[in-house]
């Protein structure tokens, strides 16, 4: 494929055929179906039959990618129609290109544009929950610290520390600590809260937070500290 082509596709898939709507951005399969190289549009309702069929059988909610709308088109002598559409996601484009006709050079350069930009989306999310998921983890650090300080400020020690974290980790798991490092395969040196997925850092800091209150409240109930 000429790079000119390329050039020229790639600017109309994003620069034309793109539009955004509340953030989002999306396709419309009428403007897709030229764009793909389909001249009829009952040919190109069975490519995107095939997509919705691929999206459900890879687990996604096809109502989620494919939204079925309306759109008016320009008639002979200023008369309007209006004819139904379809809302797509980027991933219906990339289910679409891969249910094409590969002999249309314009399905093979959307099967490779679409697979390149869905696995560009995937990675940044990836990223994102990443950094969520450290986030978290930092945040437990600094609550579990602050719950080490009033243990010790409370009982001159920090030994009932340990032990408050291994009955809020038998709460949550219904295992203690030791138990949870054996099933998640955590080095002895390790904290288990760098092995717990995001949801499960979330709650050992609420945890620990409430902890904090109810000793904070104890050691002054008149006055229980604000939140």
């Amino acid at each position: 494929m000429k790079t000119e082509l390329i050039h020229s596709l790639t600017d109309t898939f994003e620069g034309h055929a793109q539009q955004t709507e509340g953030g989002i951005e999306y396709w419309l399969a009428r403007d897709l179906q030229h764009l793909l190289g389909y001249s009829k549009w009952d040919n190109f309702v069975g490519v995107i039959s095939k997509a919705r069929t691929a999206c459900e059988v890879s687990g996604h909610k096809a109502l989620d990618h494919f939204a079925d709308v309306g759109k008016t088109i320009q008639m002979p002598k200023g008369a309007t129609k209006e004819v139904p559409d379809i809302m797509l996601t980027r991933y219906a484009c990339y289910l679409i290109a891969q249910n094409g006709d590969p002999k249309k050079p314009e399905i093979a350069f959307a099967q490779t544009y679409f697979a390149i930009q869905t696995r560009r989306a995937e990675l940044i999310e990836q990223r994102l929950l990443e950094a969520e998921r450290l986030n978290a983890r930092k945040k437990l650090s600094a609550t579990e610290k602050e719950l080490s300080d009033v243990i010790f400020e409370q009982t001159g020690g920090t030994e009932n520390f340990a032990l408050i974290r291994s009955k809020g980790d038998y709460a949550l798991f219904n295992k203690n600590t030791q138990a949870m490092k054996a099933q998640w395969k955590v080095p002895d040196s390790r904290p288990l809260a760098d092995f717990a997925p995001t949801i499960i850092l979330k709650a050992k800091d609420f945890a620990a937070e409430i902890t904090i209150f109810n000793a904070a409240f104890v050691r002054s109930p008149c006055h229980p500290p604000k939140m």
